[in-house]
């Protein structure tokens, strides 16, 4: 009868509990999560101009589009040319430390890319990347 006692103690004490495991796990997928930086997309398709200078860019907050036919989209919402300065002052309050990338189809008018890209300082931007495709 001790056997049998002795056989259900050793049993119970090999028990593995992993509940500590699953808090270390779902804590370092909160972590993830919040860290992350997800991919903001201007809610058109550009078709952007080959230049030989250019470079990847990181850490982008506010995306501004200028489509072919001189249409003004940020955060996949068109914008009238006077409402591009309000937009990009509420973006730049989300993300203070954030830059912003002015993509412009090669079939617009570069008026609109000056006058855009304009409006973007005068909300407090000073780090603008105008985008194009590299060359091979």
């Amino acid at each position: 009868m001790l056997k049998r006692s002795g056989g259900k103690r050793a049993a119970e004490e090999a028990n593995i509990d992993i509940t500590p495991l699953l808090d270390i796990v779902f804590i370092m997928l909160i972590f993830f999560i919040v860290t992350s930086t997800f991919i903001k997309e201007p809610g058109i398709d550009v078709n952007r101009p080959e230049a030989e200078t250019a470079e990847d860019q990181r850490l982008v907050s506010i995306l501004v589009a200028v489509s072919s036919d001189n249409k003004i989209w940020i955060n996949r919402e068109e914008v009238q040319m006077d409402g591009v300065r309000a937009a990009i002052e509420r973006l730049r309050r989300e993300n203070p430390k954030g830059s912003a990338v002015l993509q412009v189809d090669g079939d617009a008018h570069s008026r609109y890319m000056v006058e855009v890209l304009q409006r973007i300082r005068d909300a407090g931007v000073d780090d603008v990347v105008a985008v194009s495709t590299k060359r091979s």
